[in-house]
C-alpha cells in the first residue's frame, strides 16, 4: 500500500490526518515545520485561519484511497513519537511583558571573530566554578556572570554565530559542554521570544549553573545517563536539589535560582523534583528545560545513547507540544533555531554534503550551507557557502536545490574545522574561530 496526496477543504479536516502541503507558502504561516499531524481541534482552527485548502496524505488501496492517519514524521525521518495516552495541557497564550524585537546588526563572520574566544573562556570559568562548589572554597560567580553578559550581547547582535561556535567547539568534560550549549540554545530561543537583556542574563546564568549538582554524583552514575534503573534514577534526580542547596547562599537572583530548580520540570507534571505543571513552572525554567532536553537529544554522552540529528530532534519536540513542553515555546524555539539548526550535517538533493551555517526565518527549509563534498561525496579542498534561498530564487521547481536529509554527527569527510570557506563576498577559514 502506497501513500499519495489528496487536496481537501480545511473544513473537512479531522484529528489524526497528516497535512503535507498548504495552499500558501509554509513560511507565511505560524507552523514551524513542513508537514505535521493534526492532533487537536486547535490545529484545525489554526489551519482554517490561514488556508482554504490543504493536501493530506492518503493511503492507496486497490482502486481507491483512504484518508491517511499513517504516522509519517516530518522531513522524511524515521522518528515516531506517540502520545501514549499522556494528558495534553493547554494554557492561555504566552504573554511576554514588553517584548523586545531584536534586529541582527552584524554579520556572521564579524560576530564569530568578536566571540571566537568566548566559549573557551566560558568553559574555563565553568570548570573552576564547578570545582569550587564541591569544596569549601569561596564561590565567586562573577567570572561566569561576566561570560554570560558577553554571550547575551553576542546573541542579541547576531544569533547564529554563537550557536555555530557551540556546535563545533570541542570540550573534554560533558557536564561543562552540556551546560554551555544549553545556555546558547536557551539564549537564542529567549531572543526570539523577545525577552529583554536582563532576563536573558538570568536565563543564561541559570542554564550555566543548572548542572552544578552533578558534581556530587558518582562518575559511574553520570557515565550511564539515560541508562539508569529505577533505583539509580532516583539518585540521579537528586542533582537538582543538590545544586539548589549548593547555590542558595551565593546571592543569586530568584530568577536564576528558578532556572536551576525548575529546568527538569515538565509541562504535564511528569518532571522533577516537585512534579509541578503548567503555569506553576517559571517561564525561564520552561525555556531552559526545553533547551536542555534538545541538547540531550543531539549531544548525549558518548557510548550511552545514539545522538539524534537536529532535524529528527526538532520533529520530536514538535510532537511533544502541550505534553512535556508548552506549544508556544516549542514553536518559538523551532523558529529561532530553524528546521535545520546551525551545525547540522546535511546532504543536498544533488548529492553534495555539508553543514548548515545559518538560516532565515522566511525560508526555513533553505538555509545557508557550507558544502564540503561534491555530489559523489568526494571531499572538496576548499569548501563553499551556498545560500539556498538566494540560489533558488529565480529557478524553476525542477532546478531547486534543497536539503535531502540530515546526516549523523561524525559522518566521514564532514569536518567543518578543516576547510577554507568561500562565501558570497569573502573567503575565510572556519578553523580560525574554533578553540582547540
Amino acid at each position: 500500500m502506497g501513500v499519495c496526496q489528496k487536496k481537501i477543504s480545511v473544513h473537512d479536516l479531522e484529528v489524526g490526518m497528516f497535512v503535507s502541503d498548504l495552499d500558501r507558502p509554509w513560511h507565511q504561516t505560524p507552523f514551524p515545520i513542513q508537514g505535521f499531524h493534526i492532533r487537536s481541534e486547535d490545529d484545525i482552527r489554526a489551519l482554517v485561519s490561514y488556508c482554504k485548502w490543504v493536501s493530506i496524505d492518503v493511503a492507496e488501496t486497490r482502486g481507491s484511497v483512504e484518508l491517511s492517519r499513517i504516522a509519517r514524521p516530518a522531513f522524511g525521518s524515521k522518528v515516531q513519537r506517540k502520545n501514549d495516552g499522556r494528558e495534553k495541557l493547554h494554557l492561555p497564550p504566552l504573554s511576554i511583558r514588553e517584548p523586545v524585537k531584536y534586529q541582527t546588526i552584524t554579520t556572521l563572520k564579524r560576530e564569530m571573530k568578536t566571540s571566537k574566544h568566548l566559549l573557551e573562556d566560558a568553559g574555563v570559568a565553568l570548570e573552576r566554578l564547578y570545582a569550587a562548589v564541591n569544596t569549601q572554597e569561596k564561590r565567586d560567580l562573577r567570572p561566569v556572570a561576566s561570560i554570560i553578559s558577553k554571550m547575551v550581547r553576542s546573541v542579541v547582535r547576531q544569533p547564529d554565530a554563537l550557536l555555530w561556535l557551540s556546535r563545533v567547539h570541542q570540550h573534554d568534560n560533558h557536564v561543562y559542554k552540556h551546560a554551555l550549549n544549553t545556555s546558547v540554545w536557551a539564549l537564542v530561543c529567549g531572543r526570539q521570544l523577545g525577552l529583554n537583556e536582563g532576563l536573558l542574563n538570568h536565563l543564561g546564568l541559570g542554564c550555566m549553573l543548572s548542572q552544578v549538582g552533578k558534581v556530587q554524583l558518582s562518575k559511574d552514575l553520570l557515565s550511564r545517563e539515560g541508562q539508569h534503573d529505577a533505583e539509580e534514577y532516583a539518585v540521579y534526580r537528586t542533582y537538582v536539589e543538590k545544586g539548589v542547596a549548593m547555590l542558595e547562599d551565593s546571592g543569586l537572583s530568584r530568577a536564576v535560582m528558578s532556572v536551576v530548580q525548575g529546568h527538569r520540570e515538565r509541562h504535564n507534571g511528569s518532571g522533577f523534583p516537585e512534579g509541578i505543571r503548567g503555569d506553576r513552572i517559571p517561564l525561564l525554567a520552561k525555556i531552559a528545560g526545553l533547551a536542555e532536553f534538545f541538547e540531550t537529544l543531539i549531544e548525549p554522552r558518548e557510548s550511552v545513547v545514539e545522538p539524534m540529528t537536529p532535524a529528527r530532534a526538532v520533529t520530536l519536540l514538535y510532537d511533544m507540544r502541550n505534553i512535556e513542553f508548552q506549544d508556544e515555546l516549542v514553536e518559538g524555539f523551532i523558529q529561532a533555531i530553524g528546521i535545520y539548526p546551525s551545525g547540522s550535517l546535511v546532504e543536498l538533493t544533488d548529492g553534495q554534503r555539508g553543514v548548515v551555517v545559518s538560516h532565515s526565518p522566511e525560508r526555513r527549509l533553505w538555509p545557508r550551507v557550507m558544502v564540503m563534498t561534491d555530489s559523489h561525496h568526494t571531499p572538496l579542498k576548499t569548501a563553499k557557502v551556498i545560500d539556498l534561498a538566494k540560489f533558488n530564487k529565480s529557478r524553476s521547481a525542477a532546478e531547486v536545490l534543497a536539503i535531502k536529509e540530515c546526516l549523523a554527527h561524525g559522518t566521514e569527510g564532514l569536518n567543518p574545522a578543516g576547510h577554507d570557506v568561500t562565501g558570497a563576498e569573502s573567503r575565510w577559514n572556519i578553523s580560525r574561530f574554533i578553540s582547540r
